[in-house]
């Protein structure tokens, strides 16, 4: 039995919940509960690197796509 997540194509994190959409060229667009739209380098920035739960699947700390990080972090 599929959900309509994976269906669509939709690839959600058992670890901290975020929905992933495959990009193709673009790279993959992560769709968080609150805010909006942003990459894997961003999903890193804001989650996994403090997380670091089992499940994760966002473990190459999100530059496969080759996305900057989210600047408005770094200082």
């Amino acid at each position: 039995m599929s959900t309509s997540a994976e269906s669509s194509g939709l690839k959600v994190c058992p670890a901290c919940g975020v929905k992933i959409a495959p990009g193709g060229i673009t790279g993959d667009r992560v769709l968080f509960s609150a805010g909006p739209p942003g990459t894997r380098a961003t999903l890193w920035t804001r989650v996994c690197q403090y997380a670091k739960r089992p499940g994760c699947i966002n473990k190459d700390q999100g530059q496969s796509s080759g996305e900057p990080s989210d600047s408005r972090l770094e200082s």
